[in-house]
């Protein structure tokens, strides 16, 4: 656990009045490690994504080590007057997908890092479609946003969350409590890429230095060995579904 150094703000006053007892009455949280993450400074958090429930999780577990996290969120999201107002005031980072203004969220993801913000990215794009829920395959925006800032990229596994809130259900299971399991890493070493051209092949080598750095955090919190051959949904086949939080699709 970390204090927080910079203002909450009302947004984050409210969340954590609201959020914090429902998730000590839902959840029991299991935090390894919290203390990687940079305590100030521009940096991005790169995270596995199991359920929609995953940016509150993470949220809480950044809140509870002293960072204020900034989101990539759907726009339509910001549509909602209410929300909307909320989304603004906690300086969250709306994202029109497929469209020419993807840029500009790329554009305002990186001026975040660059003023000093904890960005967190899921960099597989959605909710994995791996059958095992393991991390799939990555897409490029985390990557690219710390080839742009040489801020710190820090990894992040965690398990749990899919139990309180299964992959693409609306339906929580909150009894009994579940634990939420998050372990964060190093940070993932890019030095030798920051001075490349940034080619699709510079992008997807660091992309996977990323996948992997996750994939490992993920096995050593489920005690297993994920696949030799991380999961393609492309290759497979398998639609990807939306998700309003974290999605970096509109990056890649």
């Amino acid at each position: 656990m970390r204090t927080l150094q910079e203002p909450r703000g009302w947004p984050f006053v409210v969340g954590a009045a609201i959020l914090k007892p429902l998730f000590f009455l839902t959840t029991k949280p299991h935090w390894v490690d919290g203390t990687k993450i940079p305590a100030t400074g521009g940096c991005v958090l790169v995270i596995n994504h199991l359920s929609h429930v995953d940016p509150l999780t993470a949220a809480h577990f950044c809140y509870d080590h002293g960072r204020l996290p900034r989101y990539l969120a759907k726009s339509g999201l910001f549509r909602n007057r209410v929300l909307g107002h909320f989304l603004r005031s906690a300086r969250q980072i709306p994202v029109e997908r497929a469209s020419s203004t993807a840029v500009g969220a790329y554009d305002a993801a990186v001026a975040a890092v660059r003023a000093g913000e904890c960005v967190v990215v899921y960099p597989e794009g959605t909710i994995t479609r791996d059958p095992d829920l393991w991390p799939m395959r990555g897409k490029t925006g985390a990557a690219r946003i710390a080839l742009e800032t040489g801020c710190p990229v820090i990894p992040i596994g965690q398990w749990g969350a899919q139990e309180l809130l299964p992959p693409y259900s609306t339906k929580p299971r909150p009894i009994p409590r579940k634990t939420i399991h998050v372990l964060v890493g190093d940070p993932v070493d890019l030095a030798d890429l920051e001075g490349r051209p940034r080619s699709a092949a510079t992008l997807t080598e660091a992309t996977e230095r990323i996948m992997a750095a996750i994939t490992a955090l993920v096995e050593e919190v489920r005690g297993e060995r994920a696949p030799a051959e991380r999961f393609d949904p492309r290759r497979a086949g398998v639609a990807e579904l939306g998700n309003p939080h974290g999605d970096e699709r509109s990056a890649s």
